[in-house]
């Protein structure tokens, strides 16, 4: 179980709090929807979680571990998808794939064995050897996902995953997150989808003005109306496409 207790964090002195009590659990295995408007603070819990900085006030815990002992002893264990595309566009695919392993400190033999994994599971054989600036936006999301999966995370945060993808590429990354945790990974996904949402999450945490609004699984949340109806009530905005 992910454990965040009571976060509170602001970029300077001075600044307005970008998190203000933040508490929220997260289940191992299931799939976490994050969703707020922007400037919510969802980037700053997501960067919090991924070691890009640290909280100042409360507690990140994993199965009862302060967050960094844990961070350390399994350093390629929580792998960030961003929204933006993470890959080097005049590389291939299988290039862009070793290299990403091999940053992780992985070896030649294990580098190849991950990255025909993550190529099978996103389905990328056929454009391997494709240079990732050639390929179609839902091809790029795809290669996204794959570099996130070349260290075997057990927690996979998922910024915006299918933004700009065609509705085919969508139903497969959102069958693709499905078989993650199914696998037993842990899933914080972000999106301006509702029904992304509503299709994968089992769980989902409303926030605004960095405080979480509502947390819970999503029938508890929704109780007979839609999801974005609950949003717009707490919030005031509207994600719809």
């Amino acid at each position: 179980m992910i454990r965040i207790d009571n976060i509170r964090y602001r970029y300077h002195p001075g600044a307005p709090l970008a998190l203000d009590g933040v508490s929220i659990d997260i289940a191992r295995g299931s799939i976490h929807g994050l969703l707020g408007p922007n400037g919510a603070g969802k980037t700053t819990l997501i960067s919090l979680l991924a070691g890009l900085i640290s909280p100042r006030e409360g507690s990140i815990a994993i199965s009862g571990e302060p967050l960094g002992s844990w961070r350390a002893a399994r350093p390629n264990a929580i792998a960030l998808v961003p929204q933006d595309y993470a890959f080097y566009p005049m590389l291939t695919v299988v290039e862009n794939l070793a290299f990403f392993a091999g940053v992780q400190g992985y070896s030649s033999q294990e580098r190849q064995r991950q990255c025909a994994e993550a190529l099978a599971f996103s389905r990328l054989e056929s454009v391997a050897d494709q240079r990732a600036e050639e390929l179609s936006g839902g091809l790029r999301r795809r290669l996204n996902l794959a570099i996130g999966l070349t260290g075997e995370p057990e927690i996979l945060l998922l910024d915006e995953p299918t933004v700009g993808v065609d509705p085919s590429s969508r139903r497969f990354l959102l069958e693709s997150v499905r078989q993650l945790a199914a696998t037993g990974r842990t899933v914080l996904y972000t999106s301006h989808y509702m029904e992304e949402v509503e299709a994968v999450c089992s769980d989902v945490s409303i926030i605004n003005h960095g405080k979480v609004l509502l947390a819970g699984s999503i029938a508890e949340v929704k109780q007979g109306r839609t999801l974005e109806q609950v949003f717009m009530e707490l919030t005031g905005y509207s994600l719809r496409n």
